[in-house]
């Protein structure tokens, strides 16, 4: 199905590996098309719990391909192709940081550019000790589209977010871990046992609390306190109901539906009253 990744299904766990190693794994325009593809079949699954994605030959990713970049400007595109590639870039990031599934990035070597940014959208982040990221795009005078801007100064501020991008540079593994953008970092022969154990915690969770928490998390990290709190409030009367408790004494349980469905007397009645009520106003 796929010629520049890898995408095992194993249970529960799905493994996405980039599969560009003589290139350490940049994300060319059909790689990434093939990403969004591999993220779709996850989200449609009702069996995978747990994505992990991960690259090919001792690195993650090296962000974008420049070189097929450089090719595309012999004057065959204009701006518009360019922003609509960048969009779909951030569908590709978007579509993976909205999975309802659990995402691991387990990065080894590189993690640069789109690379880094691939990471910023995984609920869990493991890396190796010789792991290096960074956002580089400004020496080659391009500016981020996956979310090295946006994401970035999210997960570590405005200010430390411009040091990233203006400046280039390549970080070790530890300042992610120190800066909250990964999680843990680990030996370099230790990168896939430590995230079996991780996955081995997360599967011994309710499945349904953690999409719940990754949900209002995410959610509500972009909106006001008031906002967020709402959601944490919802929240609590899922977890109500699917724990059993789903009942409340005013609702209909379900009679409003099947009385449309049958045009009884409750649907009647309430239409009666409400159809034209007020409507002269």
């Amino acid at each position: 199905m796929f010629e520049l990744l890898h995408f095992e299904e194993k249970g529960p766990i799905a493994r996405i590996t980039l599969n560009r190693p003589e290139v350490r794994n940049a994300l060319s325009i059909a790689l990434s098309a093939e990403l969004f593809q591999a993220i779709t079949m996850v989200q449609e699954s009702t069996t995978i719990k747990v994505l992990v994605i991960t690259g090919a030959g001792e690195t993650f990713c090296a962000g974008d391909d420049l070189v097929e970049f450089a090719g595309l400007l012999d004057g065959a595109g204009d701006i518009d192709d360019a922003i609509r590639m960048v969009r779909r870039y951030q569908a590709t990031a978007n579509a993976l940081e909205e999975l309802d599934k659990i995402t691991i990035a387990a990065v080894d070597g590189y993690a640069v550019g789109g690379g880094l940014e691939i990471t910023m959208a995984c609920d869990f982040v493991v890396a190796t000790e010789r792991a290096r990221w960074g956002m580089p795009e400004v020496d080659v005078g391009i500016t981020p589209g996956w979310g090295g801007t946006t994401r970035l100064s999210r997960l570590i501020g405005r200010r430390l977010a411009k040091e990233v991008n203006m400046l280039g540079g390549l970080y070790p593994a530890a300042r992610a871990r120190e800066l909250g953008l990964w999680n843990r970092v680990v030996a370099d022969d230790r990168l896939e046992p430590e995230v079996d154990a991780l996955i081995e915690v997360l599967r011994s969770k309710n499945q349904q609390m953690l999409r719940q928490l990754k949900f209002i998390i995410n959610r509500g990290v972009e909106a006001d306190l008031y906002t967020a709190q709402g959601f944490e409030v919802l929240s609590a009367g899922i977890t109500t109901a699917v724990n059993g408790n789903w009942r409340a004494a005013d609702a209909d349980q379900g009679d409003g539906l099947r009385d449309f469905a049958a045009k009884g007397r409750l649907w009647q009645l309430r239409r009666g009253l409400a159809r034209d009520f007020w409507v002269d106003a």
